[in-house]
């Protein structure tokens, strides 16, 4: 099985030592930092903010070195960067190589800040999986997605996660390399609707945060989630997705998460805009990337380009980038008329 070669990681941020460090039970696993001073640290400390890494993890030299090694390879880049680092990638990669991307992000052929959402092509909006297939010889491609809060997974708590492909092998090898006695991995062949599940809900994170951080209760959150995960298979479908991929464990699992929890980036987004913080100066100090504030942006050009209605995506959009009060906000889509409960079950 492919899965007992070195398997190959390519980015160290939080999710990719996590990663790393589920791969590291069961076989030999090659993590790959583009920050060279970087990459020393954890080839010398042994660790990743904080978090121990697992003795069968080892930092690659090169991007080069990852490819002749491992066949399995696992990109753990955040979008904005996720092209850059497939074209360094793509001289490397045969077409015998499997690769299970775990970004939860879309890439944009354009600026998406000086974009006009009436001349845009939905056709130059990417997932990940579909740059892997523009930029590489790779046929074998597939997605991982789920309920994974990287801290979580460092502290060994159980998890479960979502592997996506059109090929059964995918599934098949991905399973076989992270499966363990704490970490569940289910199988799905609808790639695109795991994949839209993983970048919807990052929005959706953002509002959560922001809820809490007003004040507001359970009951306030229940219906933020639901009306949530309705907007997102609307989104879903008007770019093609089943909505079936929404209701399992890379959509209302991960939802749930991401809008519940301190430790998601998302969320911690929304509930310290909430507490009056300036959106450059919370994502500065986050010093990663929080992938909901660019899927706003791409979402909000999608759905105006579609004429779609996202009362959500959009009024969060204008609290971030308008500079709308969060309460006003909040009130307007507590106003917002939706006659039907779960309606999107029947589209």
């Amino acid at each position: 099985m492919i899965a007992r070669r070195p398997v190959g990681v390519i980015g160290a941020g939080s999710f990719g030592s996590a990663i790393a460090n589920l791969l590291a039970e069961n076989q030999d696993v090659l993590l790959y930092e583009r920050n060279k001073d970087a990459a020393d640290l954890i080839r010398i400390h042994r660790k990743i903010r904080n978090f121990e890494l697992h003795e069968r993890v080892s930092v690659a030299d090169s991007l080069e070195h990852i490819a002749s090694e491992c066949y399995l390879l696992f990109p753990v880049v955040p979008s904005a960067f996720f092209k850059h680092m497939i074209i360094d990638f793509s001289p490397y990669l045969r077409p015998d190589h499997i690769m299970i991307h775990a970004t939860k992000g879309l890439h944009c052929e354009f600026d998406i800040d000086q974009a006009d959402a009436k001349n845009i092509r939905l056709k130059e909006i990417k997932t990940m999986s579909e740059l892997i297939l523009q930029e590489t010889g790779i046929v074998r491609v597939g997605c991982l997605a789920g309920p994974n809060l990287a801290l979580e997974i460092m502290e060994k708590q159980p998890a479960a996660t979502v592997i996506a492909s059109r090929f059964d092998e995918v599934i098949a090898e991905g399973m076989a390399a992270l499966r363990s006695d704490r970490f569940q991995v289910y199988g799905n062949k609808d790639i695109l609707g795991i994949e839209l599940s993983g970048v919807l809900k990052n929005y959706v994170a953002i509002a959560s945060g922001a809820l809490n951080g007003l004040g507001y209760g359970e009951n306030a959150r229940a219906l933020l989630i639901t009306r949530g995960m309705a907007e997102m298979i609307y989104i879903g479908k008007a770019l093609g997705a089943d909505k079936k991929a929404f209701l399992g464990i890379a959509g209302i699992g991960d939802l749930i998460a991401t809008c519940t929890s301190p430790k998601s980036r998302n969320y911690t987004v929304g509930y310290r805009i909430a507490k009056g913080e300036k959106l450059d100066d919370v994502l500065r100090d986050l010093g990663e990337v929080a992938e909901g504030v660019r899927t706003l942006k791409i979402g909000k050009l999608i759905v105006d380009h579609l004429g779609a209605s996202a009362p959500l995506l959009q009024t969060i959009s204008k609290v971030l980038f308008e500079d709308w009060p969060i309460d006003r906000a909040i009130k307007l889509l507590m106003r917002y008329p939706v006659s039907a409960d779960a309606e999107y079950l029947d589209i």
